[in-house]
Protein backbone atom coordinates (compact mmCIF):
# COMPACT_ATOMS: atom_id res chain seq x y z
CA UNK A 1 0.00 0.00 0.00
CA UNK A 2 1.31 3.48 -1.11
CA UNK A 3 1.42 6.38 1.44
CA UNK A 4 -1.49 7.98 -0.95
CA UNK A 5 -3.40 5.10 -0.36
CA UNK A 6 -3.09 4.74 3.44
CA UNK A 7 -5.49 6.21 5.90
CA UNK A 8 -5.21 8.25 8.89
CA UNK A 9 -5.14 6.18 12.19
CA UNK A 10 -5.71 8.13 15.64
CA UNK A 11 -1.74 9.72 15.69
CA UNK A 12 -0.88 9.72 11.68
CA UNK A 13 -1.26 7.41 8.61
CA UNK A 14 -2.21 4.03 8.46
CA UNK A 15 1.25 1.96 8.06
CA UNK A 16 3.37 4.33 9.74
CA UNK A 17 4.96 3.56 13.01
CA UNK A 18 3.29 5.22 15.82
CA UNK A 19 5.33 7.84 18.44
CA UNK A 20 2.89 8.15 20.81
CA UNK A 21 0.26 5.32 22.74
CA UNK A 22 -3.07 5.36 21.03
CA UNK A 23 -6.22 6.64 22.28
CA UNK A 24 -7.88 2.59 22.62
CA UNK A 25 -4.79 1.37 24.86
CA UNK A 26 -4.99 4.35 26.47
CA UNK A 27 -8.45 3.88 27.33
CA UNK A 28 -8.00 0.96 29.59
CA UNK A 29 -5.84 2.50 31.81
CA UNK A 30 -8.50 5.04 32.15
CA UNK A 31 -11.41 5.59 34.48
CA UNK A 32 -14.97 6.48 32.94
CA UNK A 33 -17.37 9.66 34.21
CA UNK A 34 -21.03 7.58 34.73
CA UNK A 35 -24.26 9.24 35.46
CA UNK A 36 -26.95 7.60 37.79
CA UNK A 37 -29.45 5.10 35.86
CA UNK A 38 -31.63 7.57 34.37
CA UNK A 39 -35.44 6.97 33.66
CA UNK A 40 -37.55 8.51 31.72
CA UNK A 41 -40.59 8.02 33.06
CA UNK A 42 -39.59 10.54 35.97
CA UNK A 43 -41.81 13.31 36.03
CA UNK A 44 -42.65 16.50 38.27
CA UNK A 45 -45.58 14.99 40.18
CA UNK A 46 -46.45 18.72 41.33
CA UNK A 47 -49.73 16.74 43.19
CA UNK A 48 -48.05 14.97 45.04
CA UNK A 49 -45.37 17.78 46.08
CA UNK A 50 -48.41 20.62 46.45
CA UNK A 51 -50.90 18.64 48.64
CA UNK A 52 -51.04 18.55 52.44
CA UNK A 53 -50.10 15.57 53.52
CA UNK A 54 -52.34 14.35 56.94
CA UNK A 55 -51.67 11.82 59.02
CA UNK A 56 -53.88 8.48 58.57
CA UNK A 57 -53.34 6.73 62.19
CA UNK A 58 -54.83 3.14 62.08
CA UNK A 59 -55.24 3.06 58.44
CA UNK A 60 -58.53 5.09 58.06
CA UNK A 61 -59.37 8.85 57.82
CA UNK A 62 -62.92 9.57 58.61
CA UNK A 63 -64.72 12.68 56.89
CA UNK A 64 -67.29 14.42 59.45
CA UNK A 65 -69.58 16.76 57.87
CA UNK A 66 -73.18 18.14 58.73
CA UNK A 67 -75.76 16.37 57.28
CA UNK A 68 -77.00 16.55 53.98
CA UNK A 69 -80.37 16.00 52.13
CA UNK A 70 -79.91 13.40 49.71
CA UNK A 71 -81.17 14.58 46.08
CA UNK A 72 -79.45 11.81 44.24
CA UNK A 73 -76.13 12.08 42.01
CA UNK A 74 -77.66 14.11 39.59
CA UNK A 75 -77.22 12.10 36.22
CA UNK A 76 -78.56 9.21 34.71
CA UNK A 77 -76.58 6.35 33.25
CA UNK A 78 -76.96 4.25 30.15
CA UNK A 79 -76.33 1.42 28.72
CA UNK A 80 -75.00 0.82 25.17
CA UNK A 81 -74.78 -1.73 22.61
CA UNK A 82 -73.93 -0.73 19.04
CA UNK A 83 -75.60 2.48 17.92
CA UNK A 84 -78.86 1.32 20.59
CA UNK A 85 -78.95 3.37 23.95
CA UNK A 86 -81.33 2.77 26.89
CA UNK A 87 -81.71 4.01 30.24
CA UNK A 88 -80.89 1.43 33.05
CA UNK A 89 -83.96 1.35 34.67
CA UNK A 90 -83.00 1.89 38.59
CA UNK A 91 -80.95 5.38 37.60
CA UNK A 92 -84.72 6.84 36.78
CA UNK A 93 -84.95 7.38 40.52
CA UNK A 94 -82.44 10.26 39.48
CA UNK A 95 -85.50 12.34 38.75
CA UNK A 96 -87.04 14.38 41.49
CA UNK A 97 -90.47 12.87 41.48
CA UNK A 98 -89.45 9.20 41.21
CA UNK A 99 -86.76 9.30 43.91
CA UNK A 100 -87.10 6.96 46.60
CA UNK A 101 -89.11 4.78 43.95
CA UNK A 102 -88.12 1.20 43.73
CA UNK A 103 -90.52 -0.88 42.21
CA UNK A 104 -88.01 -2.45 39.22
CA UNK A 105 -90.70 -3.60 37.20
CA UNK A 106 -92.78 -0.29 36.86
CA UNK A 107 -88.58 1.29 36.48
CA UNK A 108 -87.96 -1.38 33.62
CA UNK A 109 -91.34 -1.08 31.65
CA UNK A 110 -90.66 2.78 32.00
CA UNK A 111 -87.58 2.80 30.76
CA UNK A 112 -88.65 0.90 27.38
CA UNK A 113 -90.94 3.80 27.01
CA UNK A 114 -88.41 5.73 26.30
CA UNK A 115 -87.58 6.60 22.87
CA UNK A 116 -83.87 7.39 21.16
CA UNK A 117 -83.37 10.41 18.92
CA UNK A 118 -80.74 12.07 17.45
CA UNK A 119 -80.24 15.70 17.38
CA UNK A 120 -78.23 18.34 15.27
CA UNK A 121 -76.44 20.98 16.51
CA UNK A 122 -78.52 24.12 16.85
CA UNK A 123 -81.99 22.03 17.11
CA UNK A 124 -84.49 23.23 19.91
CA UNK A 125 -85.93 20.32 21.95
CA UNK A 126 -87.90 22.60 24.09
CA UNK A 127 -89.19 26.25 23.54
CA UNK A 128 -90.12 28.84 26.39
CA UNK A 129 -94.01 29.43 26.66
CA UNK A 130 -94.83 26.09 25.07
CA UNK A 131 -96.36 23.01 26.43
CA UNK A 132 -94.13 20.63 28.29
CA UNK A 133 -95.03 17.20 27.36
CA UNK A 134 -92.01 15.08 27.23
CA UNK A 135 -89.31 14.31 29.19
CA UNK A 136 -85.52 14.15 28.02
CA UNK A 137 -82.36 12.31 28.92
CA UNK A 138 -79.14 13.73 27.63
CA UNK A 139 -77.02 10.27 26.58
CA UNK A 140 -74.79 12.09 24.70
CA UNK A 141 -73.97 15.57 23.94
CA UNK A 142 -74.15 19.46 25.40
CA UNK A 143 -77.14 21.53 25.34
CA UNK A 144 -77.47 25.21 26.62
CA UNK A 145 -80.56 26.17 28.55
CA UNK A 146 -81.90 29.48 27.55
CA UNK A 147 -83.46 31.78 29.81
CA UNK A 148 -84.51 35.83 30.49
CA UNK A 149 -81.74 37.83 32.41
CA UNK A 150 -82.70 40.53 34.78
CA UNK A 151 -82.97 43.00 32.06
CA UNK A 152 -85.38 40.74 29.58
CA UNK A 153 -82.11 39.89 27.37
CA UNK A 154 -81.90 35.94 26.40
CA UNK A 155 -78.88 34.29 28.51
CA UNK A 156 -77.86 31.22 29.01
CA UNK A 157 -79.21 29.63 33.03
CA UNK A 158 -76.50 26.76 32.27
CA UNK A 159 -74.96 23.57 30.32
CA UNK A 160 -75.93 20.41 30.28
CA UNK A 161 -73.92 17.77 29.39
CA UNK A 162 -73.55 13.69 29.04
CA UNK A 163 -76.19 12.29 31.68
CA UNK A 164 -78.15 15.07 32.62
CA UNK A 165 -81.74 14.95 31.75
CA UNK A 166 -84.94 18.21 32.17
CA UNK A 167 -88.32 18.29 31.74
CA UNK A 168 -89.02 16.02 34.38
CA UNK A 169 -91.66 18.34 35.99
CA UNK A 170 -93.70 16.90 33.28
CA UNK A 171 -94.32 13.46 35.47
CA UNK A 172 -96.23 15.78 38.12
CA UNK A 173 -98.10 18.25 35.92
CA UNK A 174 -99.68 17.50 32.63
CA UNK A 175 -100.64 20.45 31.40
CA UNK A 176 -96.88 22.52 32.69
CA UNK A 177 -95.09 24.91 30.01
CA UNK A 178 -91.33 25.01 29.50
CA UNK A 179 -90.09 28.11 31.13
CA UNK A 180 -86.87 28.33 29.36
CA UNK A 181 -85.35 27.33 26.17
CA UNK A 182 -83.39 23.95 25.65
CA UNK A 183 -80.97 24.27 22.19
CA UNK A 184 -78.09 21.71 21.29
CA UNK A 185 -74.69 22.68 21.04
CA UNK A 186 -72.98 19.66 19.65
CA UNK A 187 -75.05 17.26 18.03
CA UNK A 188 -76.74 15.15 21.08
CA UNK A 189 -78.20 11.64 21.75
CA UNK A 190 -81.40 11.68 23.60
CA UNK A 191 -84.42 9.49 24.78
CA UNK A 192 -88.02 11.31 25.51
CA UNK A 193 -90.66 10.19 27.40
CA UNK A 194 -94.07 11.06 26.35
CA UNK A 195 -96.33 12.38 29.07
CA UNK A 196 -99.22 10.23 27.56
CA UNK A 197 -96.96 7.21 27.94
CA UNK A 198 -96.05 7.57 30.85
CA UNK A 199 -99.70 8.08 31.93
CA UNK A 200 -100.49 4.86 30.67
CA UNK A 201 -98.31 2.85 33.22
CA UNK A 202 -99.43 5.08 35.74
CA UNK A 203 -102.68 4.02 35.34
CA UNK A 204 -101.78 0.29 35.95
CA UNK A 205 -99.20 1.03 39.18
CA UNK A 206 -100.77 1.98 42.71
CA UNK A 207 -97.17 1.81 43.67
CA UNK A 208 -96.37 4.85 40.91
CA UNK A 209 -99.74 6.37 41.95
CA UNK A 210 -98.66 6.62 45.81
CA UNK A 211 -94.77 8.16 44.74
CA UNK A 212 -96.74 10.62 42.16
CA UNK A 213 -99.21 11.78 45.03
CA UNK A 214 -96.65 11.96 47.85
CA UNK A 215 -93.87 13.61 45.00
CA UNK A 216 -97.17 16.18 44.56
CA UNK A 217 -97.60 16.70 48.44
CA UNK A 218 -94.48 16.33 50.01
CA UNK A 219 -92.21 19.18 51.52
CA UNK A 220 -88.21 19.70 51.24
CA UNK A 221 -86.50 20.06 54.40
CA UNK A 222 -85.14 23.69 55.45
CA UNK A 223 -81.43 23.55 53.80
CA UNK A 224 -79.22 25.85 52.86
CA UNK A 225 -78.01 26.38 49.44
CA UNK A 226 -75.62 23.56 49.97
CA UNK A 227 -78.55 21.04 51.06
CA UNK A 228 -77.02 21.68 54.29
CA UNK A 229 -79.70 21.31 57.52
CA UNK A 230 -80.15 24.94 58.12
CA UNK A 231 -78.86 26.24 61.94
CA UNK A 232 -81.71 28.91 62.30
CA UNK A 233 -80.24 32.33 63.06
CA UNK A 234 -81.62 35.70 64.24
CA UNK A 235 -80.44 39.30 63.04
CA UNK A 236 -81.25 42.64 63.53
CA UNK A 237 -83.80 42.03 66.18
CA UNK A 238 -85.32 44.68 68.52
CA UNK A 239 -86.37 44.22 72.29
CA UNK A 240 -87.30 40.95 73.61
CA UNK A 241 -86.97 39.13 70.58
CA UNK A 242 -88.12 35.27 71.06
CA UNK A 243 -85.02 33.81 69.93
CA UNK A 244 -84.92 30.50 67.70
CA UNK A 245 -83.37 27.73 69.14
CA UNK A 246 -81.38 25.19 66.83
CA UNK A 247 -78.28 22.77 66.80
CA UNK A 248 -75.60 21.17 64.49
CA UNK A 249 -76.65 17.92 62.57
CA UNK A 250 -73.96 15.85 61.24
CA UNK A 251 -74.16 12.93 59.01
CA UNK A 252 -74.97 9.50 60.67
CA UNK A 253 -72.35 7.48 58.62
CA UNK A 254 -69.46 9.67 57.53
CA UNK A 255 -67.54 8.30 54.81
CA UNK A 256 -64.28 6.85 55.97
CA UNK A 257 -60.75 6.49 53.33
CA UNK A 258 -58.41 3.88 53.80
CA UNK A 259 -54.95 3.80 53.09
CA UNK A 260 -54.57 2.42 49.97
CA UNK A 261 -50.99 0.35 48.74
CA UNK A 262 -48.85 0.25 45.94
CA UNK A 263 -45.94 -2.17 46.55
CA UNK A 264 -43.24 -4.44 44.81
CA UNK A 265 -40.56 -6.72 45.76
CA UNK A 266 -36.93 -5.44 44.51
CA UNK A 267 -35.04 -8.28 43.43
CA UNK A 268 -31.12 -7.91 43.79
CA UNK A 269 -27.98 -10.85 43.64
CA UNK A 270 -25.95 -11.01 46.50
CA UNK A 271 -22.39 -11.45 43.69
CA UNK A 272 -24.01 -8.16 42.24
CA UNK A 273 -24.55 -6.05 45.04
CA UNK A 274 -21.04 -7.63 47.13
CA UNK A 275 -18.86 -6.83 43.93
CA UNK A 276 -20.00 -4.02 41.56
CA UNK A 277 -20.25 -1.78 44.08
CA UNK A 278 -18.40 0.85 43.04
CA UNK A 279 -18.69 3.71 42.42
CA UNK A 280 -22.28 3.26 42.62
CA UNK A 281 -24.26 1.77 45.37
CA UNK A 282 -26.55 -1.11 42.89
CA UNK A 283 -28.86 -1.66 46.08
CA UNK A 284 -29.41 2.04 46.70
CA UNK A 285 -29.83 2.91 42.75
CA UNK A 286 -32.32 -0.40 42.22
CA UNK A 287 -34.13 1.19 44.96
CA UNK A 288 -34.05 4.48 43.79
CA UNK A 289 -35.75 3.64 40.94
CA UNK A 290 -38.25 1.42 42.22
CA UNK A 291 -39.36 4.29 44.52
CA UNK A 292 -39.67 6.52 41.90
CA UNK A 293 -42.02 3.94 39.56
CA UNK A 294 -43.94 3.46 43.02
CA UNK A 295 -44.42 7.27 43.72
CA UNK A 296 -45.85 7.93 39.78
CA UNK A 297 -48.41 5.21 40.20
CA UNK A 298 -49.32 6.99 43.68
CA UNK A 299 -50.25 9.61 41.70
CA UNK A 300 -51.73 8.00 39.30
CA UNK A 301 -54.40 6.41 41.56
CA UNK A 302 -54.79 9.78 43.36
CA UNK A 303 -56.14 11.15 40.22
CA UNK A 304 -57.66 8.08 38.40
CA UNK A 305 -58.58 5.62 41.02
CA UNK A 306 -62.18 4.81 41.12
CA UNK A 307 -62.67 4.62 44.92
CA UNK A 308 -60.66 7.76 45.98
CA UNK A 309 -59.13 9.36 42.89
CA UNK A 310 -59.78 13.08 42.20
CA UNK A 311 -61.56 12.66 39.08
CA UNK A 312 -64.36 9.92 40.59
CA UNK A 313 -64.66 12.24 43.47
CA UNK A 314 -65.31 15.65 42.42
CA UNK A 315 -68.90 16.29 43.42
CA UNK A 316 -71.14 16.52 39.95
CA UNK A 317 -72.56 19.80 40.41
CA UNK A 318 -68.88 21.23 40.57
CA UNK A 319 -67.85 19.18 37.00
CA UNK A 320 -68.43 21.80 34.03
CA UNK A 321 -68.08 20.80 30.50
CA UNK A 322 -65.77 23.49 27.91
CA UNK A 323 -67.92 25.65 26.15
CA UNK A 324 -66.94 25.20 22.79
CA UNK A 325 -64.31 22.12 23.33
CA UNK A 326 -60.98 23.79 23.55
CA UNK A 327 -60.06 25.39 27.01
CA UNK A 328 -60.88 28.92 26.75
CA UNK A 329 -59.91 31.43 29.64
CA UNK A 330 -63.58 31.33 29.83
CA UNK A 331 -63.91 27.90 30.59
CA UNK A 332 -61.01 28.53 33.66
CA UNK A 333 -62.96 31.06 35.15
CA UNK A 334 -66.12 28.68 35.06
CA UNK A 335 -63.81 26.66 37.97
CA UNK A 336 -63.01 29.96 39.65
CA UNK A 337 -66.44 30.39 40.01
CA UNK A 338 -67.16 27.15 41.64
CA UNK A 339 -63.57 27.45 43.67
CA UNK A 340 -63.75 30.31 44.69
CA UNK A 341 -62.75 30.44 48.40
CA UNK A 342 -58.91 30.66 47.96
CA UNK A 343 -58.30 28.13 45.05
CA UNK A 344 -54.75 26.79 45.39
CA UNK A 345 -54.04 25.88 41.78
CA UNK A 346 -55.23 23.77 38.31
CA UNK A 347 -53.82 20.62 37.18
CA UNK A 348 -53.92 19.90 33.80
CA UNK A 349 -52.14 17.59 31.34
CA UNK A 350 -48.94 19.79 29.40
CA UNK A 351 -51.17 18.97 25.56
CA UNK A 352 -54.41 20.65 27.58
CA UNK A 353 -51.74 23.79 29.01
CA UNK A 354 -50.37 23.88 25.17
CA UNK A 355 -54.31 24.28 24.13
CA UNK A 356 -54.96 26.85 26.31
CA UNK A 357 -51.79 28.83 25.86
CA UNK A 358 -53.22 28.60 21.83
CA UNK A 359 -57.03 29.67 22.74
CA UNK A 360 -55.00 32.86 24.94
CA UNK A 361 -53.16 33.78 21.83
CA UNK A 362 -55.94 33.41 19.70
CA UNK A 363 -57.57 36.34 22.34
CA UNK A 364 -54.74 38.27 22.09
CA UNK A 365 -54.12 37.36 25.98
CA UNK A 366 -50.52 36.65 27.25
CA UNK A 367 -50.97 35.33 30.74
CA UNK A 368 -47.98 35.82 32.91
CA UNK A 369 -45.79 32.61 34.58
CA UNK A 370 -45.38 33.28 37.97
CA UNK A 371 -42.55 32.08 40.52
CA UNK A 372 -44.30 28.98 42.36
CA UNK A 373 -41.62 26.75 45.03
CA UNK A 374 -38.95 28.33 42.98
CA UNK A 375 -40.06 27.14 39.64
CA UNK A 376 -41.73 29.27 36.66
CA UNK A 377 -45.16 28.14 35.56
CA UNK A 378 -47.60 29.50 33.60
CA UNK A 379 -50.76 30.94 35.34
CA UNK A 380 -54.62 32.37 35.16
CA UNK A 381 -55.83 35.14 37.22
CA UNK A 382 -52.73 34.34 39.60
CA UNK A 383 -53.03 30.78 40.14
CA UNK A 384 -50.87 28.46 38.73
CA UNK A 385 -51.28 26.10 35.96
CA UNK A 386 -49.10 22.73 36.80
CA UNK A 387 -48.78 20.02 34.70
CA UNK A 388 -49.72 16.36 35.11
CA UNK A 389 -49.46 13.89 32.68
CA UNK A 390 -51.69 11.28 34.63
CA UNK A 391 -55.14 13.37 33.77
CA UNK A 392 -55.15 10.95 30.45
CA UNK A 393 -55.92 11.74 27.26
CA UNK A 394 -58.90 9.78 25.81
CA UNK A 395 -58.98 8.43 21.99
CA UNK A 396 -61.08 11.37 20.91
CA UNK A 397 -58.27 13.58 22.36
CA UNK A 398 -60.06 15.03 25.00
CA UNK A 399 -58.90 15.43 28.87
CA UNK A 400 -60.02 17.06 31.74
CA UNK A 401 -58.88 20.16 33.86
CA UNK A 402 -58.68 20.39 37.66
CA UNK A 403 -59.09 23.06 40.04
CA UNK A 404 -58.81 22.76 43.58
CA UNK A 405 -58.81 24.14 47.35
CA UNK A 406 -56.31 22.25 49.76
CA UNK A 407 -55.60 21.86 53.21
CA UNK A 408 -57.44 20.40 56.59
CA UNK A 409 -57.94 24.18 57.60
CA UNK A 410 -59.35 25.34 54.40
CA UNK A 411 -61.56 22.31 54.25
CA UNK A 412 -59.73 21.44 50.81
CA UNK A 413 -58.17 18.33 49.35
CA UNK A 414 -56.06 16.17 51.68
CA UNK A 415 -53.41 13.70 50.99
CA UNK A 416 -53.40 11.01 53.45
CA UNK A 417 -50.57 8.48 54.50
CA UNK A 418 -49.04 7.51 58.11
CA UNK A 419 -45.43 7.81 59.06
CA UNK A 420 -43.70 6.15 61.31
CA UNK A 421 -43.84 2.61 59.65
CA UNK A 422 -41.72 -0.32 60.18
CA UNK A 423 -38.74 -0.29 58.43
CA UNK A 424 -39.40 3.29 56.90
CA UNK A 425 -37.27 4.97 54.18
CA UNK A 426 -39.10 7.82 53.18
CA UNK A 427 -42.78 9.55 54.56
CA UNK A 428 -45.71 6.73 54.09
CA UNK A 429 -42.97 4.04 52.02
CA UNK A 430 -41.25 1.22 53.75
CA UNK A 431 -38.58 -0.92 52.76
CA UNK A 432 -38.25 -4.60 53.80
CA UNK A 433 -35.34 -7.03 54.01
CA UNK A 434 -37.64 -10.54 53.26
CA UNK A 435 -34.39 -12.16 53.18
CA UNK A 436 -32.20 -14.46 50.85
CA UNK A 437 -33.29 -17.39 48.97
CA UNK A 438 -31.36 -20.49 47.91
CA UNK A 439 -30.43 -18.68 44.75
CA UNK A 440 -28.72 -16.17 46.64
CA UNK A 441 -30.88 -13.83 45.52
CA UNK A 442 -31.77 -10.89 48.19
CA UNK A 443 -35.53 -9.45 48.55
CA UNK A 444 -36.80 -6.27 49.54
CA UNK A 445 -40.46 -5.20 50.28
CA UNK A 446 -41.11 -1.76 49.18
CA UNK A 447 -44.40 -0.13 50.12
CA UNK A 448 -46.38 2.98 49.46
CA UNK A 449 -49.71 3.45 51.64
CA UNK A 450 -51.83 6.36 50.71
CA UNK A 451 -54.73 8.08 50.07
CA UNK A 452 -56.77 11.59 49.22
CA UNK A 453 -59.58 12.93 50.26
CA UNK A 454 -62.25 15.89 49.52
CA UNK A 455 -63.30 17.82 52.74
CA UNK A 456 -66.39 19.59 51.26
CA UNK A 457 -67.56 19.31 47.79
CA UNK A 458 -66.82 23.16 46.65
CA UNK A 459 -62.91 22.09 47.45
CA UNK A 460 -62.91 21.18 43.94
CA UNK A 461 -63.99 21.23 40.10
CA UNK A 462 -63.50 19.52 36.96
CA UNK A 463 -63.60 20.56 33.83
CA UNK A 464 -64.96 17.72 31.35
CA UNK A 465 -64.30 17.32 27.63
CA UNK A 466 -61.18 19.10 27.14
CA UNK A 467 -60.93 19.06 23.68
CA UNK A 468 -56.56 19.19 22.93
CA UNK A 469 -56.08 18.45 19.14
CA UNK A 470 -58.80 20.83 17.09
CA UNK A 471 -57.05 21.95 14.03
CA UNK A 472 -57.75 25.71 13.20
Amino acid sequence: MTVTESRESDFGVEGEQPQSLGRAAARNLATTTKSVPQMQGITSRWLLRMLPWVQASGGAYRVNRRLTYAVGDGRVSFSIAGGEVQVIPPELGELGPLRGYEDEEVLTELAGRFSQREVEAGEVLAEFGHRADQVYLLAHGKVNKIGTGEYGDRTVLATLANGAYFGEQVLLDADGIWEYTIKAVTPCTVLSLARRDFEQILDNSETLQAQIDQARSSETPLSNPHGEAEIAVAAGHEGEFALPSTFVDYELAPREYELSVAQTVLRVHTRVADLYNQPMDQVEQQLRLTIEALRERQENELVNNKDFGLLHNADLAHRTPTRAGPPTPDDLDDLLALVWKDPAFFLAHPRAIAAFGQECSKRGIYPQSIDHNGHQVPSWRGIPLLPCNKLEVSKTRTTSIMLMRTGEASQGVVGLHQVGLPDEYQPGLSVRFMGINEKAIISYLVSAYYSAAVLVPDALAVLENVEIGREG
